[in-house]
């Protein structure tokens, strides 16, 4: 058999060609900007050393955020791997609490042509035909996810494979992708992506999508067809290449959206286990900018597209902990913000670059499960055929903790390097999920509930350490205080204190609508009552792990007031009984404040020729009253702590933390009144998703943006 590490790329699994090409770019392009204007002194986050003080996590069962789904715990499964279809694997797979399987893997999806199981260029092992995939996807009890062949395969092609599956054989299999990765076929540059079209533009990939989704629908209207999109802040987001109207996924969803029902996005953070582990920061963020996207491009009803992440996987540290510890929380954090669906790349990949992390060996594979194989001059060898490797832990431990109809409630944390997460069970339990990222230290944290009072007697723990075998289990300690062992998961099951039973239930998905800059008004369906009649229902915001509660009503519509400008915020409602019994947080709901419909300044905020990292800011300031401006000062803030300005022109720029200062030079100074305006620009930087902001600042006016 040829050794998997030979073909990796093909999988969809070489890191190299996930680098951006758009840094290039950024030297070429901005450096010189920065060389005329002066680089202003950068934000970087904060350094942990060792752990001398105490972390305080904070869980709020009244922030809820998403439900777990029974399709949330995924896996890839590649025709390269002979042992897909083994009993073995199948056993340890479902185990693990595998929920979806994706099929047949990577970019050998758009080479592989299901009729006769060929993937010319690329290597086919036996018995790894579909219908072997389909009775592993069986035996572990899990749904399959399958890739239809865009690059080198047609809409006819995949609606037989559809007909195949789901008339012929009756699979039931209901997700089906367009393509994998299909922006990595030159048309930015970089070309790992088979593609044998002549037009291989974001706009051809749409409208073939449309395409496929009506071929393969019209075999089974029931099925939900996805289309591929990418990252944000990742390549190549934001860059726009050839005739097509805008970046990949605007591109995409303008032309797509309409059709499809899901969209699917891989995620390799790279950089070292440090920072590939402070990287899950960007979750929460990245899956704002997806949702805004989806609601601005892909038309009516866009609330209905689902969002899956069916690649994961770091650069440092893939079989030892930085893999579990990733794995736990890119997980939860995808999944708590609203994915239907996230998988480890891969089941089984083979050897790779072999090195020392935390003082255990890393063989460099992308598997999950070890390969058995050695490296080319045999000095080095993997353990045994499917022995676990760290990740399967870390995924072992997301079946532990968070089960389908679980609903994620807020956590975090004080530290950087300990993050936390909590889901809600039906049995009124929480289970609350803890990550240690300091390979050196243990952390003692020390939890605070709120919204729960938890018992007094001993939770149910599960720990996994650095080198450990399996996960071990016990009845230990308390619920509010815990040592976590250095690069370390932790599970606490902490059952109430109090009976649930006959709560009222939880109220329907809140809307939003009549967004100001200052005010909101919140609507949401009536809950049910429980043992007694409701009483009221009130309406939390969530700051971070903190809740703050807005008002309360006997009706179903509340509008708050008070609001800040440019803000984004995360609501829920919760209904309270006449017997003081409290409900399940509703889903969550969250809205943007805007600018003052008037005001006596204007301020337009646009960025272009952006390159990946970074991009050429403009600013235009309008003056809307009577009389002149003489002499101004700007300001904003940052939506994230990894967004800054790098150096500008046309005004003097200052950055602290977050917030940004302009003020005017003599060329800029004076701004005529009744619309006179004038324009400034900078270079800005980002490493993470570029949110971009839309509250602004005149000599302490808010001003309307433009």
């Amino acid at each position: 058999m040829r050794n998997p590490s030979m073909y990796e790329y093909r999988g969809g699994a070489r890191p190299a060609r996930r680098a951006r090409p758009g840094r290039r770019r950024w030297t070429s392009l901005a450096a010189s900007l920065l060389l005329a204007t002066g680089a202003l002194s950068g934000i970087h986050p904060p350094s942990a050393g060792a752990a001398t003080t105490t972390a305080i996590v904070t869980v709020n069962a009244r922030a809820g955020l998403a439900t777990m789904p029974d399709t949330a715990l995924g896996v890839n499964h590649a025709i390269w791997d002979q042992h897909l279809g083994s009993t073995e694997t199948s056993d340890l797979l479902r185990a693990a609490g595998v929920q979806m399987m994706r099929y047949p893997g990577g970019s050998y999806a758009d080479i592989y042509h299901w009729r006769d199981h060929t993937a010319p260029g690329g290597y086919v092992a036996p018995g790894t035909d579909f219908d072997t995939f389909m009775a592993a996807v069986r035996r572990v009890g899990a749904q399959p996810m399958i890739i239809a062949n865009y690059g080198t395969g047609t809409a006819a092609e995949a609606a037989e494979w559809v007909r195949y599956a789901n008339l012929t054989k009756r699979y039931g299999a209901k997700y089906w992708t367009v393509g994998n990765e299909n922006y990595g076929n030159g048309h930015y540059g970089s070309a790992w992506e088979a593609d044998d079209h002549p037009d291989k533009s974001a706009t051809q990939y749409a409208k073939l999508v449309v395409e496929y989704a009506d071929a393969m629908k019209a075999v089974d209207p029931t099925i939900k067809v996805g289309a591929v999109l990418t990252m944000p802040a990742n390549w190549p987001d934001a860059l726009t290449a050839g005739s097509d109207p805008g970046p990949w996924n605007q591109t995409v969803l303008s032309l797509a959206g309409p059709k499809i029902d899901f969209v699917d996005v891989h995620w390799y953070p790279g950089g070292s286990a440090a920072e590939s582990l402070a990287r899950t920061g960007h979750i929460s963020d990245a899956m704002y900018l997806l949702r805004q996207q989806l609601n601005r491009y892909a038309g009516a009803n866009a609330a209905r597209i689902g969002i899956s992440f069916t690649e994961l996987n770091v650069d440092a540290g893939r079989n030892t902990q930085p893999g579990a510890l990733f794995l736990a929380d890119a997980y939860s954090g995808l999944l708590e913000n609203g994915a239907f669906t996230v998988h480890w790349w891969n089941v089984h990949n083979g050897i790779g670059t072999v090195s020392t992390v935390a003082g255990q060996t890393d063989f460099g594979d992308f598997g999950m499960l070890s390969s058995g194989g050695c490296t080319s001059d045999g000095t080095v060898c993997e353990p045994p055929l499917n022995t676990p490797f760290a990740p399967y832990h870390g995924l072992s431990m997301m079946n532990i903790f968070a089960r389908a109809g679980d609903q994620f409630i807020r956590a975090g944390t004080d530290q950087p390097l300990v993050t936390a997460h909590a889901v809600r069970r039906g049995n009124g339990e929480l289970a609350v999920l803890l990550v240690n990222k300091d390979p050196d230290n243990a952390y003692p944290v020390t939890i605070d509930y709120a919204g729960f009072t938890p018992s007094t007697a001993a939770p149910t723990v599960y720990t996994h350490t650095s080198g450990a075998t399996s996960i071990a289990a016990g009845q230990t300690g308390t619920a509010t205080s815990r040592v976590l062992p250095p690069y370390s998961l932790t599970t606490l099951v902490v059952r109430p204190a109090g009976a649930v039973a006959g709560q009222p239930g939880a109220p329907g998905q809140p809307t939003v609508s009549g967004v100001t800059d200052r005010r909101a008004t919140i609507s949401w369906p009536a809950a049910a009552a429980g043992s007694s009649p409701i009483a009221k229902y009130e309406v939390y915001r969530q700051n971070g792990a903190i809740g703050e509660q807005l008002g309360e009503t006997t009706g179903t519509t509340f509008t708050v007031g008070n609001l800040n400008p440019g803000s984004r915020y995360t609501v829920n409602v919760l209904t309270r009984d006449t017997a003081g019994r409290v409900s399940w947080a509703s889903p969550p709901l969250t809205f943007a404040t805007g600018s003052p419909a008037a005001s006596t300044c204007g301020v337009r905020f646009s960025n272009s020729t952006d390159w990946g990292n970074g991009y050429i800011g403009a600013v235009d300031i309008v003056n809307n009253g009577a009389g002149p401006i003489n002499g101004w000062t700007l300001t904003w803030t940052w939506p994230t702590t990894w967004q800054q300005v790098s150096g500008g022109w046309s005004a003097n720029w200052e950055q602290v933390g977050n917030a940004v200062r302009v003020t005017n030079n003599n060329d800029s100074r004076q701004i005529a009144g009744g619309g006179g305006s004038t324009s400034i620009g900078f270079v800005g930087a980002y490493s993470g998703p570029n949110v971009l902001p839309t509250a602004f600042t005149l000599n302490g006016t808010l001003c309307t943006t433009l």
